[in-house]
């Protein structure tokens, strides 16, 4: 019966596990438990599994408009900013964006993420990495970057930053990439 739109009761059930899994992955990490958000939602744990059939699923549903937004700001920097300002702004967006849960970072680096392309953070992490790729072609075209300067260094540093953001502070994460664009912006000895 393809076409038929989901009952009431089963969009309800979506929306509060989207609204109870966020709340859990920002207060537990990407990690929390399953079973706590449905019985948090008000509904069991085959629920959830019917609207969403694995973690990384529920994560991707739960990011959905967090990337929405994180993509649109990537493009608007590759339309609006000088290279210099969208290298840095990129880096510091995807730092937060990938700061936001516990282990998020980890999850979007590693198989889960662009490696699997079954994964239903595949797409999203596809695009994070081509906003990436185009910021710092554009930089090192513009020579405001190293000529070796990669996009995989750029990612590298939004990961540690990530990291730091969730392990020391907002403020010491900003500052690794203050300090590491400041050698990527600089020629090679």
């Amino acid at each position: 019966m393809a076409g038929r739109r989901p009952r009431a009761d089963a969009v309800r059930n979506y929306e509060r596990l989207l609204e109870h899994a966020e709340v859990a992955f920002r207060e537990q990490g990407t990690g929390a438990s399953l079973e706590g958000i449905a019985r948090q939602a008000g509904v069991a744990i085959g629920t959830l599994y019917g609207h969403f059939p694995n973690r990384r699923a529920l994560l991707g549903a739960v990011l959905r408009q967090r990337h929405l937004e994180l993509f649109a700001f990537g493009d608007g920097l590759l339309a609006d900013a000088g290279a210099a300002e969208a290298l840095t702004e990129w880096t510091r967006a995807v730092a937060r964006h990938a700061a936001a849960y516990t282990g998020l970072a980890d999850v979007i680096a590693g198989a889960a993420g662009i490696d699997d392309e079954t994964s239903e953070l595949h797409a999203a992490c596809a695009r994070l990495d081509a906003i990436t790729e185009a910021v710092v072609a554009r930089a090192r075209r513009l020579g405001k970057v190293r000529p070796d300067a990669t996009a995989a260094d750029l990612t590298a540093v939004m990961g540690a930053a990530a990291w730091l953001r969730g392990q020391a502070s907002p403020e010491q994460a900003d500052r690794l990439i203050e300090v590491t664009l400041d050698g990527l912006c600089r020629p090679p000895l």
